[in-house]
């Protein structure tokens, strides 16, 4: 083999290994809460980039529906870079996304007419790499989909967010199925912070861990994410006052 050739040879495998090096570095990478007792319960402390994660509700109804979309755009919102969110349903309430840390301006909206066509367009987006995050709002995510968002997510480093709603109750008991997704989280609207005075304090959220790989399941009552995205920990059930679950849709 000539010289040249044997150079430009070599040159396109370190070009590969520094490819690989920098993908691996950012499937390491996580995205932490900064709470000590939610970080400690998930490897490398805190929410894998280049992993998928899913949220759902802790019922079949709307309030907690918003409370797990809620919970996923303040996660997204701590990520850097454009966000994508699938559809089918055009009904997010905008003002709701932004006071979760999410401004409507940093997300891309992609709406379809069937399930499966998010599920192609979270796929698709996840492969594009260079985003914070792709958010998909689902029923049903059957295990050999998952798989191909996990691949997908793993491949560019990207985080996936698989936000489950359901139209009717028999629909929540899929979400006990399995799935290739690194986490599986619930979210349940509990009574609002207690005020001194009169109003409606902080929303609260009983969050569920329900899986995680490599990791064992936890439970945490949380405030709801704040302007920023991040939430933080409350007190167990009892003095709030009224269920202030902001909902992140409209209608």
């Amino acid at each position: 083999m000539a010289q040249g050739a044997a150079n430009l040879v070599i040159s396109e495998l370190r070009e590969r290994i520094q490819h690989l090096e920098g993908t691996a570095k950012r499937l390491k990478h996580v995205l932490p809460f900064g709470i000590p007792d939610i970080d400690n319960r998930l490897p490398g402390g805190g929410l894998a980039f280049g992993a998928l994660h899913e949220f759902a509700g802790g019922g079949a109804g709307t309030v907690d529906g918003a409370a797990a979309a809620l919970f996923a755009a303040g996660i997204a919102a701590r990520t850097k870079g454009q966000v994508v969110w699938c559809l089918t349903r055009p009904d997010l309430f905008f003002p709701a996304l932004a006071q979760a840390g999410l401004h409507p301006k940093r997300v891309i909206f992609v709406e379809v007419d069937r399930e499966e066509d998010v599920l192609a367009s979270m796929e698709e987006a996840l492969a594009y790499g260079g985003l914070g995050a792709v958010v998909g709002e689902l029923v049903r995510l059957p295990m050999t989909t998952s798989r191909r968002l996990q691949l997908a997510a793993e491949k560019t480093g990207t985080m996936g967010l698989a936000v489950r709603r359901w139209r009717r109750q028999t629909e929540a008991n899929d979400y006990g199925q399995p799935t290739a997704a690194t986490t599986r989280w619930r979210v349940s609207v509990l009574p609002s912070e207690a005020l001194p005075v009169s109003g409606v304090g902080r929303a609260r959220w009983f969050l569920e861990l329900m899986r995680v790989k490599a990791g064992e399941c936890a439970e945490f009552f949380v405030g709801a994410c704040d302007a920023t995205g991040r939430i933080n920990l409350s007190p167990g059930p009892g003095n709030g006052q009224d269920q202030a679950g902001r909902s992140v849709y409209s209608g």
